[in-house]
This record gives structure tokens, sequence and C-alpha cells, in this order.
């Protein structure tokens, strides 16, 4: 899968995948998705966001989960 809207430079933000550039990491998003922010309110909020970079980054989030092995969880 290719992903147009994310971008991971070692200078900018210690190196952790951006949104286009932006000092937006993907972890920040994805964060304020799950934490219930609605996007109508993440692009108020952050006027440099775009719809397609939401939804980008969720697909990015659950792409790198899927690709690596999860640590156990107490059971």
């Amino acid at each position: 899968m290719t992903y147009t809207r994310i971008t991971i430079n070692p200078n900018q933000m210690a190196g952790m995948p951006c949104i286009r550039g932006l000092r937006m990491p993907v972890a920040t998003i994805v964060r304020m998705v799950a934490e219930g922010i609605a996007t109508e309110q993440i692009l108020e909020e952050h006027p440099d966001l775009e719809k397609e970079d939401i939804q980008e980054a969720l697909r990015f989030a659950a792409e790198a989960v899927r690709e690596r092995e999860l640590p156990r969880t107490g059971t």
C-alpha cells in the first residue's frame, strides 16, 4: 500500500511518521480520533490538515499494527 500523505524525515519530529511534512505526527491524529474528537473538530483546530490526512493516518496506523507482532497483554 502506498501512502502519499505520510512522510518520515529523520530530521523532523525524531523521524516519527507525520502528515505531509507538517509537524503533525500520525500518532497525534490517531489519538484524537480515539478520544472521540470528530473529524470536523480536528480540521477546525488544525486548519493545515485535510480530511484525507485523517483517513490516511488511520489506514497507516492500522497497517502498522497489522504488520507487527504485538506483545502479550496480561493473559
